[in-house]
């Protein structure tokens, strides 16, 4: 324990020592101030004795002279020379003190033989050279000097006075006429005299008056500067004691005072109380030792008991002080929860770090190692002893051989956590690929302490990620390079080409109807035949020569090194003869052909993807004219391909800007001529290029996903328009809707259906949706799901150009199916092509016995309705009975007639 003697009336003392330092300062100013004034009060006495020897002596002077004028006596003579010369002895000091180059002494001297007190000669000296112009003296100065010339007239009278009695010669007139002349220079002499007393009264008086207020204001003003530094100094004894107050009662520890002699508590502070969950009152008296369930209240670790029982552990110090005459122990209680939670911590820290996966090295600031666990151990095969003390990057470089730089160390020291990889050496001198990551610990002034370093091995995540490189530069279907991958490698042959003057071709290549595969079969056939077509293009290719998948069943090859772009034909023609060829797939033998389009650097393009593009271009003239063919790449094709884009891109503001409209075609019941049902057909009216096909934009809208919008569109607007024929009293009708494979497929799609129908207010049997068999196949194994979904909607399906794709009739026994349209392909020979006779006549009686309702498209002559009529066909649409018609004219057909007759004009009379 400590021991500390300390007085409070010791420090007390301390802190009023310079307080009291300040009252004798003060005290010692006024003193000082006082025997100033009274050294002035002797200066001015002696001024004041001066002057009335001086007036005296002048008086007695010009006395003596007058007397000596008229009787002749030597004595007055005498007397006159004896006051004169103090007149004169008080005139020369007063004129060395003005010429400022005197000797101290023999003004002294001269002072003194004037008469003036000597206590006061000094300050008479100091007044004369350094306050001649203080008011007062320096009036009285002037009347001293103004009477000089007056007394050295004097001296001249005395002077031929004696002159004249002495030879005898001086008559009665020239006594008179002295005796006048004396009595003149009195006359000017006295007044002057006495203003010059009067101003050194008047000085003197003043003078006093401002010592006066001069030593009060002084004195007031040190004693206020001695009572602000009085209360400064008790201002900050209080403050003293409420800090020290303060400081112990929110003190983070708990403080007890304790007796020494009986162990008892005297006081606590407030966070004492706290932790204990009792007053500082209770407190009071209470033994400290009964407080601690174990330790020693004195010093040393122990445990507290808190409020709610549990314990908590504290460190305790204890030093003793001197109250009075008591000694008294003051004893600092500190909780150190979060130290021994810190060390639980350290300890757990220490045995994750032995445990953990991943290799950890910690070094010294010059990154020599100071301990590692046993997984980097296990990883390098090192053991921490060999490794100590030993600079952890000696066995690590850079991937490609080269030492870890010192830059790197810098950006370390600077702030930043580095981690990169490098190549480690093991025990055995092999070495392998390891990820690691440096950091530091740092000290109070932010400079590395530790370096912490965490390594694992990354052979096989290297593998790993070698692997994954490759899907990503590769198609994983067929292995051919990606569209990336592929725009890469085209650029290194442009830059090459450019370098060499040579030229470089881009091929683009897409399968003919290779949707009819998908379709047709199944996707697995589709992209066995996809690996087929890859490998019969990669064996036409030189081993430079880059061949890349960019899309379903589109194909691009790079050809190199080349002299000019038509050296690409000879290999485009062996690819297309190559691709013609059959392909066995086991259970299938296919035949597909493609098209191919032919773009070159330097004539074509000068990037890649300006080649491709225009190759793409070209390989699209190919398929559009041709199939089965290539074709090399002009400015016109970009012309073309540019207004495709553009109208896609048009295209995406066509339903914002309301472009689009819908037209109905009547749907004729065959016996009867009635309109029983329209079939929404949907138009573009282009703001610039008019009337837009859909032919020309559904397929735009398809690629681009904006095709499951504009079936929306159509869905909702049909539906409207069907609501405000019913609200016109119009005959009730049945609203048809194509809907295309991507929108039937989509998961909102029923959703959409169902709300339109709520929102609108439509029946659902009044709605029919019209789906193309290739529409049924790509929406699979989810078809029934889908086709039951819409019939316990309440909504009927169509089956749209049902024999021209895949003709499955167990589409016909979907849930929903109710309507079979016949395609206008096999309307159009009617009746004189047998085929078309006969397929007709077999999907009547197919779908009359599955009790399905057939409907023909494509009706345009009388002999067609009349056939289709025998047949058994039970509604009809065609330009024999209306083209597609806007709203208000499908209107104007359905309003009742005089003849009460609903039935278009154009549909043939009743034969009998």
């Amino acid at each position: 324990m400590r021991r500390l003697e300390a007085s409070h009336q010791q420090l007390l003392s301390r802190r009023l020592r310079p307080l009291a330092y300040a009252l004798v300062a003060v005290v010692g100013l006024i003193l000082t101030l006082t025997w100033v004034a009274l050294q002035t009060q002797v200066t001015l006495a002696g001024f004041l004795n001066g002057e009335s020897l001086w007036s005296k002596a002048q008086k007695q002077s010009v006395i003596d002279l007058d007397a000596y004028a008229a009787h002749g006596r030597p004595g007055d003579l005498a007397g006159f020379r004896r006051n004169y010369a103090v007149l004169m002895s008080d005139r020369w000091a007063r004129d060395a003190i003005a010429s400022g180059d005197f000797s101290h002494a023999d003004v002294n001297d001269a002072f003194a033989r004037g008469g003036v007190i000597p206590e006061a000669i000094p300050g008479m000296v100091f007044i004369f050279q350094y306050f001649d112009g203080m008011p007062y003296v320096r009036e009285a100065v002037a009347e001293w000097r103004s009477v000089d010339g007056s007394l050295a007239d004097l001296e001249d009278t005395a002077d031929r006075l004696e002159k004249g009695y002495g030879a005898g010669t001086l008559q009665p007139g020239d006594i008179v006429a002295e005796r006048e002349r004396i009595a003149t220079l009195n006359n000017y002499i006295e007044p002057r005299a006495k203003a010059f007393s009067l101003y050194i009264a008047n000085g003197a008086s003043w003078l006093g008056r401002v010592l006066f207020f001069t030593v009060l204001g002084v004195a007031a003003l040190a004693s206020l500067l001695w009572l602000r530094m009085a209360g400064r100094i008790l201002a900050g004894i209080r403050g003293t004691e409420e800090r020290y107050s303060l400081l112990f009662d929110s003190a983070a520890d708990a403080i007890f005072m304790v007796d020494e002699e009986t162990g008892r508590i005297l006081d606590a502070n407030r966070r004492a109380a706290s932790w204990l969950g009792c007053s500082r009152e209770e407190l009071t008296g209470m033994e400290l030792a009964a407080l601690f369930v174990d330790g020693s209240p004195h010093t040393g670790m122990g445990s507290l008991r808190n409020p709610d029982g549990s314990l908590r552990p504290v460190e305790t110090q204890s030093s003793l002080v001197v109250w009075g005459a008591r000694q008294v122990s003051q004893a600092i209680v500190r909780d150190i929860s979060d130290r021994v939670a810190m060390e639980q911590e350290r300890k757990i820290a220490s045995e994750a770090l032995a445990s953990i996966a991943e290799g950890v090295i910690i070094a010294d600031a010059d990154r020599r190692v100071t301990t590692a666990n046993a997984a980097h151990t296990k990883l390098t095969g090192f053991p921490v002893q060999a490794l100590r003390r030993t600079r952890f990057d000696i066995t690590r470089t850079l991937p490609d051989g080269r030492p870890l730089p010192q830059s790197l160390w810098d950006d370390i020291a600077a702030g930043d956590n580095w981690v990169g990889e490098v190549e480690s050496r093991r025990a055995d001198g092999s070495t392998y690929p390891e990820l690691m990551s440096i950091s530091t610990i740092r000290d109070r002034d932010g400079r590395p302490q530790h370096y912490v370093a965490v390594v694992s091995d990354i052979t096989a995540r290297k593998a790993d990620r070698q692997r994954l490189q490759h899907l990503a530069t590769h198609d994983p279907l067929t292995g051919l390079v990606t569209r990336s991958e592929f725009e890469r490698r085209c650029a290194e042959a442009i830059t090459r080409a450019a370098h060499e003057r040579g030229a470089v071709a881009v091929l683009f290549v897409d399968l003919d109807a290779f949707k009819v595969v998908n379709d047709s079969y199944s996707h697995a056939t589709g992209d066995a035949l996809l690996m087929r077509v890859a490998e019969r293009i990669r064996a036409q290719l030189s081993p430079h020569d880059v061949a890349g998948r960019i899309g379903g069943d589109e194909f691009t090859v790079l050809l190199a090194d080349l002299r000019s772009r038509e050296e690409a034909l000879v290999v485009a023609e062996t690819m297309l003869a190559a691709l013609a060829r059959p392909f066995d797939l086991g259970d299938y033998e296919l035949y597909v052909s493609a098209s191919i389009g032919i773009a070159g650097y330097p004539l074509d393009g000068n990037d890649a993807v300006t080649l491709i593009a225009n190759a793409d271009a070209a390989m699209y003239v190919a398929k559009t004219e041709e199939r089965n063919a290539l074709r090399f790449y002009t400015p016109k094709m970009h012309a073309d391909a540019r207004r495709r884009l553009k109208l896609a891109s048009e295209l995406r503001q066509a339903l914002i800007r309301n472009e689009f409209y819908l037209v109905y075609q009547p749907s004729i019941e065959m016996k009867s001529g009635r309109i029983v049902a329209v079939e929404a057909l949907i138009r573009w009216r282009h703001p610039e290029r008019g009337n837009v096909a859909p032919d020309e934009f559904i397929p735009i809208a398809e690629s681009l996903g904006l095709i499951r919008q504009i079936d929306q569109w159509v869905l909702e607007t049909a539906c409207r328009q069907l609501l405000q024929w019913d609200e016109a009293r119009l005959p009730p009708l049945r609203m048809a809707v194509n809907v295309s494979a991507g929108s039937f497929g989509h998961p909102d799609f029923l959703q959409g259906v169902c709300q339109a129908l709520q929102e609108i207010g439509i029946p659902p049997k009044r709605l029919l949706v019209e789906l193309t068999e290739s529409a049924i196949l790509r929406l699979g194994e989810d078809t029934e799901r889908a086709m039951l979904a819409l019939h316990n909607l309440g909504v009927a399906v169509a089956i749209d150009d049902f024999g021209t794709g895949y003709s499955s009739l167990a589409y016909l026994k979907l849930p929903a199916v109710a309507y079979l349209k016949i395609d206008r392909s096999f309307v159009t020979g009617l009746p004189m092509n047998a085929n078309d006779v006969a397929i007709t006549e077999a999907m009547v009686a197919i779908a009359r016995s599955l009790d399905l309702h057939t409907i023909a498209e494509g009706i345009e002559t009388e002999g067609q309705h009349e056939f289709l009529l025998r047949a058994g066909c039970q509604e009809g649409q065609g330009f024999l009975y209306s083209r597609p018609l806007p709203p208000d004219e499908i209107e104007r057909l359905l309003a009742p007639r005089t003849t009460g007759s609903k039935r278009l004009s154009l549909v043939p009379p009743k034969r009998a």
